[in-house]
């Protein structure tokens, strides 16, 4: 990544817009951010990091707690940074959340943070990724870079504080950096398929053996042993109980035949009781079936006479309905011509009303003629009134402006009158300005002196007492050397004094060879045994070792007292002849300066309010005086065009008479007419109306009287001959009368619900007596048999069915389940042994990869391993040329304590001692080297892989302090052959040094405004 341009609103001590174009520092530049304390060097890494990931680099302050306090309400906090990424750029916005002002109305309210992010191709064309959600703007930032925010801070923005955390990381988070970095979590996705693939399978394998101990717990049995024991007991049984069913089952089936044959004829028996049961039973029903016979043929008769009636009903309603009509239209007629004498009445009123409706036509016509005259006179009235008005409203803003313009003249005059003074005190600002910052600067070098010489006090005192620790370990460790030597020369006398007791005259001594031994060896002391002369080799081994990290702690105090020396004088070298000052004057005089340029700066900004408020009054007289003259010209105007209005609007009043003088007298005196004459037209046209209707009403009612008298004669005749033929045909049927006839009718369903009765008797009542007289015949000489003993019979044979199959059927049962489940088990113990051979191969490579065998390294910490042994090849060269050959940076192989991850833990090599150490005991400018070499190494191994993410930018803030001038030189010479091969180099350092060899800077101007930024170029 390779920033473009950066811009903070509000942000940090900034209290305006500021911008920074990194294209303008030149192409791979190595550039001083300079400035003195809290000015703001660290808000430009803050503004970085907070527009990629929403957050500082050092984490102590969110976004919402960087706004500016000295920033203009209206001023919206924000930052917009773009930059490169291969052939791609971006911008990203980012605002957080605040108190704004509202944009209509007084007060405030809380702005919500928001990110929007763009992409930029070579064309310049923009396409937006996130329009306003600040989590998916931080996720596309890390997708796009590869790095969350503590990664970035890690290998990309090295901050106050945080340069070492790389350094000193454990396995565990370097392991985090490093997947991130080099993309290695295809590795990590083996890792935990292999554990979940071996879990899997293993679980399998306890679900076989629990299922296998499952099929035999369910049969009752305890092993295989017993179910083949049971198996083999059970199967002659069930030979035995399987005959025994079979013979119980055939003398069931004899006595059941024997039953069925004893039911049918007992059945038989039955039937016949009951069919001649029947045959009495029909026998008595025969006198109804006549009667009912003799009801169906009268039935028959009356079907023949129905249309008749039919015919006859009909004429006698027509007959009926005539009557009524006639009754009808005699009332009709008698309404009618009452009605027909009211209208004719009513009609003498005709004339009267039509002369009436002449008169009000004329009225009509006279107010018409007057109503143009009375709109145009009450148009005229308004414009008089409404310029009347505005004359009034003209003549009072002149006179508004008259008192406005005196009132701005005179303000004017007090100002400018203020301005010497203030010119005067303002010029003094950027001397003052200067001395400030030299002596904040001297302040600050003194207190760093300070700090440094109480160090050297501590040092030293610190050297003393590991001189004399060391002197009592030299006594620990010498004694500690000598009670092992003493304990080993007596166990070596004591095994001479062993061998010398085994010695034969002329025998060949086995140390020398000689035949004669004229002194053998003798030992007075107890023979020491292993275990002490372990624990005595321990003890001095331990006391050697704790004198050997002594030594070294004291060589490192030593070194550390050198370089601190060596600080001082520096710092004494630039503080001169001020060194000698008391920091209560350098504090005192940093006040003053402070005091004097706060009172210059209030002046310089309260002159430069007075010059925009002087500036802004001429303006405003200008147009005052503008607006004074248009004011006149239009009173003048207004003034005569309301005189001539006035007399337009006497002439015209003079025409129109009095009583209607006024447009809305008018509009009801027309309104009045027109309803007069709408009544007096609605009245003529409903007495006509009227008139007519009756008439024609009353002719209707005539016409419909006579033909209702001879509709009702014609019904009649018609309703006498229907009776005269129907009762000619009710004697020759043979009924009494009408009453008879209907009584004997029936209709068609009742007609052939009874004939299918009487033929369904007569039909039962011959097959009835036909199958009695059968049966009877083919029963003639049997006897009923006994159901009793049958039924006895019968129980006895299915009971003794039941207790044999009872018996077959639990031997069969149980020898079906033995047989399933042996069956069950060889296919669980196929099953279960398929797994444990996948297993062996499955859970094996899981181990592996997981760690869990051998050095506990993980596949995928052994590949970062080996890409950290890469890195640390690269930083150790570096590390190297800038401790001038005494470290080199290793990777501890050494498996950690316990379950703590191991394998990516960093040492050092001093070339000193000889000795492998932690990066702990660094001190703080050998870490600052070691976390540069570092940082530096990571950079070109990340890129030097295929895919890997692009570290071609790098930020450091402060550690240059901690290193000597040597050290200084070399860190600058190997920045600046990183800026040779391709990087950007970014440094904050307070140095003079670093100020002096790097010549292109952004200076941070600190103000009592807030600070500005300026870019120095060589």
């Amino acid at each position: 990544m390779r920033p473009l341009h950066l811009s903070m609103s509000a942000f940090g001590p900034f209290a305006t817009t500021q911008t920074i174009d990194f294209t303008a520092l030149g192409h791979n530049p190595l550039f001083l951010i300079n400035g003195p304390t809290g000015a703001g060097k660290t808000t430009l890494l803050d503004g970085i990091c907070f527009a990629l990931y929403g957050k500082t680099t050092g984490n102590e302050r969110e976004g919402s707690q960087m706004r500016c306090d000295m920033a203009d309400n209206s001023l919206l906090t924000e930052v917009t940074f773009s930059f490169q990424l291969g052939s791609d750029s971006y911008r990203i916005r980012r605002v957080p959340e605040q108190d704004r002002v509202k944009k209509s109305g007084d007060g405030s309210t809380v702005q919500k943070s928001e990110a929007q992010l763009y992409k930029i191709d070579a064309d310049g064309n923009e396409s937006l990724l996130v329009a306003s959600k600040v989590s998916e703007a931080t996720a596309e930032i890390e997708a796009l870079t590869g790095l969350d925010v503590e990664q970035f801070r890690q290998v990309m923005v090295l901050p106050q504080g945080k340069f070492r955390e790389l350094l000193m990381a454990d396995s565990k988070a370097r392991e985090l950096i490093f997947s991130q970095l080099f993309q290695t979590n295809i590795y990590r996705r083996i890792e935990d398929t292999l554990k979940n693939k071996a879990a899997d399978i293993s679980a399998l394998v306890k679900d076989q053996r629990s299922r296998r101990d499952g099929i035999l717990q369910s049969a009752g049995l305890a092993s295989d042993d017993e179910l083949s024991s049971e198996l083999a007991k059970l199967t002659p049984e069930l030979a035995l109980a399987q005959s025994a069913k079979e013979q119980a089952l055939q003398q069931q089936q004899l006595v059941i035949k024997v039953n069925d044959a004893a039911q049918h004829l007992q059945a038989e028996f039955a039937q016949l009781d009951a069919l001649t049961q029947s045959v009495a039973e029909l026998d008595a029903q025969q006198e109804s079936i006549a009667a009912q016979t003799h009801k169906l043929n009268l039935a028959k008769q009356a079907q023949r006479l129905a249309p008749m009636v039919e015919v006859f009903v009909a004429r006698e309603q027509e007959a009926k309905a005539a009557n009524l009509a006639l009754s009808h239209a005699q009332t009709a007629l008698t309404q009618a011509k009452q009605a027909f004498d009211e209208a004719e009445l009513k009609a003498q009123d005709l004339p009267a009303l039509e002369a009436s409706l002449l008169e009000q036509e004329q009225v009509k016509q006279q107010l018409n003629t007057l109503g143009p005259q009375l709109r145009e006179l009450d148009q005229l009235n308004k414009t008089l009134e409404q310029e009347r008005a505005q004359l009034v409203r003209a003549k009072a803003q002149l006179q508004g402006s008259k008192n406005k313009l005196t009132a701005v003249t005179q303000k004017r005059y007090e100002l400018e009158s203020a301005l010497p003074p203030l010119q005067a005190s303002s010029e003094t600002r950027l001397s003052l300005q200067q001395a400030h910052q030299q002596q904040q600067q001297l302040l600050s070098t003194y207190q760093q002196w300070q700090q440094v010489a109480a160090k050297v006090a501590a040092t030293q005192a610190k050297i003393a007492e590991a001189k004399a620790q060391g002197q009592q370990l030299n006594v620990l460790h010498q004694q500690a050397q000598l009670a092992h030597k003493a304990l080993l020369m007596t166990w070596h006398q004591g095994q001479a004094a062993i061998l010398a007791k085994q010695l034969q005259q002329d025998a060949p001594c086995p140390v020398c060879g000689s035949h004669i031994h004229p002194q053998p060896a003798q030992s007075q002391e107890a023979l020491p045994s292993e275990e002490a002369l372990q624990v005595a080799q321990e003890a001095e081994a331990t006391a050697q070792e704790i004198l050997s990290k002594a030594r070294a702690e004291y060589r490192g105090l030593q070194a550390q007292l050198e370089t601190l020396q060596q600080q001082v004088q520096d710092l004494a070298t630039q503080l001169g002849t001020a060194v000698d000052i008391p920091v209560d004057e350098h504090t005192q005089t940093l006040s003053q300066y402070a005091f004097s340029l706060a009172q210059a700066e209030q002046a310089h900004q309260h002159l430069q309010q007075l010059q925009q408020e002087i500036a802004l009054l001429h303006a405003q007289e200008t147009q005052l005086q503008q607006k004074l003259e248009q004011g006149q010209a239009q009173d003048n105007a207004l003034q005569s065009k309301v005189d001539l209005l006035q007399g337009q609007l006497a002439q015209m009043q003079q025409s129109v008479p009095s009583a209607l003088a006024t447009l809305e007298a008018l509009t009801a005196a027309i309104m009045q007419n027109q309803q007069t004459l709408s009544q007096i037209k609605q009245q003529i046209a409903s007495v006509r109306e009227r008139q007519q209707q009756a008439g024609q009403t009353f002719v209707a009612a005539k016409a419909a009287l006579n033909g209702a008298e001879n509709a009702a004669e014609v019904a009649l005749a018609q309703q006498t001959r229907a009776q005269q033929q129907l009762n000619q045909q009710l004697v020759a049927a043979g009924f009494v009368d009408q009453q008879a006839l209907f009584e004997a009718m029936l209709d068609e369903t009742q007609l052939h619900a009874l004939a299918n009765e009487i033929e369904t008797y007569q039909q039962q009542s011959a097959l009835t007596k036909a199958q009695c007289e059968q049966l009877a015949l083919k029963l003639k000489d049997k006897v009923p048999p006994d159901s009793i003993k049958l039924a006895a019979e019968l129980e006895s044979a299915q009971q003794a069915l039941q207790v044999a199959e009872q018996a077959w059927q639990l031997l069969h049962t149980r020898t079906v389940l033995l047989t399933q489940t042996q069956t069950q088990l060889s296919l669980a113990d196929t099953k279960a042994k398929a797994l444990e051979n996948e297993y062996a191969v499955i859970g094996t490579l899981a181990d592996v990869a997981n760690g869990k065998t051998g050095n506990k390294i993980s596949l995928q910490r052994f590949v970062l391993s080996v890409l950290l042994d890469d890195v640390l090849l690269e930083a150790s060269h570096r590390l190297h040329l800038m401790s001038k050959g005494r470290y080199r940076l290793l990777r501890k192989e050494d498996r950690a304590k316990g379950n703590k991850a191991s394998g990516l833990e960093l040492e050092v090599e001093d070339a000193y001692t000889s000795k492998v150490r932690p990066v702990a005991t660094l001190s703080g400018g050998e870490s600052f080297m070691a976390a540069l070499s570092m940082a530096l190494g990571l950079s070109d191994v990340v890129q030097a892989y295929a895919g890997g993410i692009k570290l071609d930018t790098l930020f450091i803030d402060e550690g240059f302090g901690s290193l000597d001038q040597d050290s200084l030189e070399l860190a600058i010479r190997t920045l600046m052959d990183l800026q040779s091969s391709g990087r950007m180099i970014g440094l904050i350092s307070h140095v003079s040094e670093m100020k002096e060899q790097i010549n292109t800077r952004i200076d941070i101007l600190k103000t009592s405004h807030g600070s500005e930024i300026a870019i120095v170029l060589p």
